[in-house]
C-alpha cells in the first residue's frame, strides 16, 4: 500500500478514537500517586460562588508525596485537575494563597472581561500546598511547620511535585503532553510563580505573580511593625487608632495632591513616582476634629508608611505608596480590623511565625512585644533562604524562553508595591539593563488597588491572554487594558514600568485610546 494512504490510514485512525475515558484515570499506575476520584462533569455545571457555568472536563482529584509527619499527622500534597473535553493544548497551574492548606477549585478563576483558564480549553490544576489546614482555622494553621517535608512543600517543592504529577496524567489523557505550560498566583501565590521561574525554570514558559510575597520574612516583620504602631495611638483597642472617616480623609487628601500628575483628574494616581505626600498637613492645630489627624496619628502614619526599622535605624523592609486605596475596606480588614473582628495581620501572625516560618521552634514570637533587633534576626536567619523568592537570577528561565508578568496593587496594605518595585529594578541591573530585562520580565502597577484586587481602582485586566501572546507569538505587553467595578465604563493601558499612562489632551477621558504610555 502506498505510503500516503498508510499515512492517510493512520489520521483517520486517531481523529476516529474514543474520547479519553476519565472515570479509567483511577486505575493509572503512577509511581508515588494516590488516586482519590475521577468524575465526569457535565457542560453547565456552576460551582458555589463563581459567576460562570463551566464546560465540559473531568475532574481529578488525588495526592502526591503521602506521609505521616513526626506529629502523628498525615501530610501530602492533594492535588485537583480539571480536564476540559475541548483541550486546547495549555496547561496552567493555578498558586494557592496565604498558608495554604486549602483546595481551591483548579478552574484558573478570571475577572472582569477575562475568562477563567477552563472555559478557555485549559487543563488546569490546584493543590494544598502540601498540608490541609484545620477547617477552624479559616486557614490561618500554622501547625504543619512541624513536618519538615510538609515546610519544604509549602516553601517551594509543592509546585515540582504537583506539576510532575499533573502533567504524567495530562499526557496518559490526552496521549501528548501541554503545548505550552503556565502559572498564575497572586500573594503567596504570586511567591509559588517566582519561585517556579528561580528555582523550576523549565517548567513553565510563562509566569503571573501578582502581588508576590517574595519577602515574605520580612513582610512578616512589617506586620508586627504596623501593629505596634497603631497600639501606640490606642492601646486598649488599636483598631480604633484610625477611623474610616480618618482612612477616607488621607485618601481624599493623597489624591487632592497627586491625582492629576498624569493630566487628568480622575481620582488614580497613575504616576506615584511623583506623588511626594506628607500627612504633616493633615495634623490638628489643636484638639482633633473629623478634618485633621492627631499628632499621635500622624507619628504612627508617618512610621507605617517609612516602614519598620531596628534600633539603628536600619530598614527591615520597605516603604510603602500613598495612594487612595487607604481608605478602602480592604487596607482595615489587613492592618486595622474593627470593633468585631481582629486586623488580619494579628489573627495570621502567629501561625505564619511561630509555627511556619520558625517552625514552632521556642521561645514563640508576640506580635505586641516584638524586638526589631533579635526577633527580625530569628526570622530571617531561620526562614529567609527558603521562604523568600528574592533572587535576581533568571538566566536558565530567560534560556528556556520563559516570560514573566509581575504585577502589584498600588494600595497593597500588606506587601509594599514600592518593595515589587525595587525588587524589579534589582532584576533589571542583574538581567543586562531595561531592554534585555523587558524582553522577559515585566512590571504592572495598578492604582487604588488593595491586595490581590478590590478597592478603587481597576482591577480587572486579562493578564493571561498577554502572556499567551508574548509566549507563542512573541508579542510583548505594550500596555494591558485595565477595567474595574469602581469605576463603571472606564478603561486604562496598564503600562509596563516605568511607563505610566499620560491623558492627550482630547480624547474621551474614560477610554483607555485617549491614554499613551510614556516616563
Amino acid at each position: 500500500m502506498p505510503k500516503y494512504l498508510l499515512s492517510l490510514l493512520a489520521a483517520v485512525r486517531l481523529f476516529a478514537a474514543p474520547p479519553p475515558n476519565c472515570q479509567a484515570l483511577k486505575s493509572l499506575q503512577i509511581p508515588g500517586l494516590l488516586f482519590f476520584s475521577a468524575d465526569s462533569v457535565p457542560a453547565g455545571t456552576q460551582l458555589p460562588f463563581q459567576e460562570n457555568t463551566l464546560s465540559a472536563h473531568c475532574l481529578l482529584h488525588a495526592e502526591v508525596n503521602e506521609h505521616t509527619g513526626p506529629d502523628g499527622k498525615s501530610y501530602g500534597d492533594i492535588f485537583e485537575l480539571r480536564l476540559p473535553a475541548d483541550w486546547n493544548g495549555r496547561f496552567l497551574f493555578q498558586g494557592g494563597g496565604g498558608l495554604d492548606g486549602i483546595l481551591k477549585p483548579a478552574i484558573g478563576p478570571g475577572g472582569l472581561g477575562e475568562r477563567a483558564a477552563l472555559l478557555r480549553g485549559y487543563a488546569v490544576v490546584s493543590t494544598d500546598g502540601g498540608h490541609s489546614a484545620d477547617p477552624a482555622s479559616q486557614g490561618l494553621d500554622g501547625a504543619f511547620g512541624s513536618d519538615p517535608a510538609a515546610l519544604a512543600d509549602y516553601q517551594y517543592r509543592s509546585t515540582q511535585l504537583v506539576a510532575d504529577a499533573a502533567k504524567k496524567i495530562i499526557f496518559r489523557y490526552y496521549g501528548r503532553p501541554p503545548k505550552h505550560s503556565y502559572f498564575r498566583g497572586c500573594s503567596n501565590g504570586g511567591r509559588e510563580g517566582l519561585i517556579a521561574a528561580q528555582r523550576y525554570p523549565r517548567y513553565f514558559d510563562g509566569v503571573i505573580a501578582g502581588s508576590p510575597a517574595f519577602h515574605l520574612t520580612r513582610a512578616m516583620i512589617a506586620e508586627a511593625w504596623n501593629t505596634m504602631q497603631f497600639a501606640a495611638v490606642s492601646p486598649q483597642n488599636p483598631s480604633a487608632a484610625f477611623s474610616n472617616s480618618d482612612l477616607q480623609l488621607i485618601a481624599h487628601a493623597v489624591l487632592v495632591q497627586c491625582d492629576t500628575l498624569d493630566g487628568v483628574k480622575d481620582d488614580l494616581i497613575f504616576n506615584p513616582a511623583a506623588c511626594h505626600y506628607d500627612p504633616s498637613q493633615l495634623q490638628c492645630s489643636s484638639g482633633k476634629t473629623p478634618s485633621c489627624l492627631s499628632p499621635e496619628q500622624v507619628t504612627a502614619l508617618k512610621k507605617i508608611m517609612s516602614g519598620p526599622v531596628d534600633s539603628r535605624g536600619k530598614a527591615l523592609y520597605s516603604d510603602w505608596p500613598f495612594d487612595s486605596g487607604i481608605g478602602a475596606p480592604d487596607w482595615r480588614f489587613w492592618l486595622l480590623g474593627n470593633d468585631k473582628t481582629s486586623a488580619l495581620n494579628v489573627l495570621i501572625f502567629p501561625p505564619a511565625v511561630n509555627g511556619m516560618a520558625l517552625a514552632g521552634k521556642q521561645p514563640p514570637i508576640d506580635i505586641f512585644h516584638f524586638d526589631f533587633d533579635s526577633d527580625s534576626a530569628r526570622i530571617n536567619q531561620a526562614a529567609a533562604a527558603a521562604l523568600n523568592s528574592d533572587s535576581t537570577n533568571y538566566t536558565a528561565f530567560r534560556a528556556h524562553g520563559g516570560k514573566l508578568i509581575l504585577w502589584a496593587g498600588m494600595s497593597d496594605p500588606i506587601f509594599s508595591a514600592n518593595d515589587l518595585i525595587h525588587y524589579y529594578e534589582d532584576i533589571t541591573r542583574a538581567n543586562g539593563g531595561p531592554a534585555q530585562t523587558l524582553s522577559f520580565a515585566r512590571l504592572f502597577l495598578l492604582p487604588g488597588v488593595n491586595h490581590c484586587g478590590g478597592g478603587p481602582g481597576l482591577d480587572s485586566f486579562d493578564s493571561l491572554t498577554a502572556l499567551e501572546s508574548w509566549v507563542e507569538d512573541g508579542t510583548a505587553p505594550e500596555h494591558i487594558i485595565a477595567r474595574g467595578n469602581a469605576f463603571p465604563g472606564r478603561t486604562r493601558p496598564l503600562c509596563p514600568y516605568p511607563l505610566t499612562p499620560h491623558y492627550n489632551g482630547t480624547g474621551n477621558p474614560e477610554n483607555a485610546a485617549a491614554f499613551f504610555c510614556a516616563k
